[in-house]
């Protein structure tokens, strides 16, 4: 039995829609709502956009949560008490910090308000290195990068340029087959 491989595994970019940094986060949402409506008629169609940078370059993603998270004070997300939990921060901590925020004290129409004409590029942030994996590298390296990292997607590069996406369902789809395979 081959070794699958990411670039088995993985979407093609040409699969998935665009955005420039330049546009602004009412023509994000737009795109993604549109994209949402989609995946409910298709559910092999891709809930994220694409950005596109300078160069028409892959330079990052953006999801429905990139969204929201962006109505955070700052444009910045804060992470959940979950998330530092394994830090050793506990919730009792976290809760004072939030209730300062207090972002939610304002209407959410003063909030869209506030956002919706800013650029994407306020919202793309440098993906990190875990955030990458070669097309030609094993299934395994992939799992061990979304569990760990917690991500619903990977940007799959070839030479450094993203060539695709792979997606933890495509990823998960691939396991049960095999454990199928395994339990005969």
């Amino acid at each position: 039995m081959k070794t699958k491989t990411v670039k088995d595994v993985m979407r093609p970019v040409s699969e998935y829609n665009t955005i420039s940094t330049e546009a602004n986060l009412h023509d994000a949402a737009a795109a993604l709502y549109e994209a949402e409506i989609r995946f409910e008629q298709d559910c092999r169609r891709h809930r994220i956009l694409l950005i596109t940078g300078e160069n028409e370059e892959i330079v990052g993603k953006i999801s429905q949560l990139d969204v929201l998270r962006f109505l955070e004070p700052k444009g910045k997300p804060f992470g959940g008490s979950r998330s530092l939990s394994r830090f050793g921060v506990s919730e009792k901590y976290i809760k004072p910090m939030l209730n300062q925020c207090r972002f939610w004290d304002k209407p959410l129409i003063d909030l869209c308000r506030d956002a919706s004409r800013l650029k994407v590029k306020r919202l793309v942030h440098a993906p990190a290195a875990g955030e990458f994996v070669e097309e030609g590298a094993s299934l395994t390296e992939a799992i061990h990068q979304l569990a760990l990292e917690h991500h619903q997607s990977l940007l799959v590069t070839r030479s450094k340029k993203v060539v695709g996406v792979l997606r933890q369902k495509d990823v998960f789809k691939e396991v049960y087959e095999t454990l199928g395979v395994c339990a005969l």
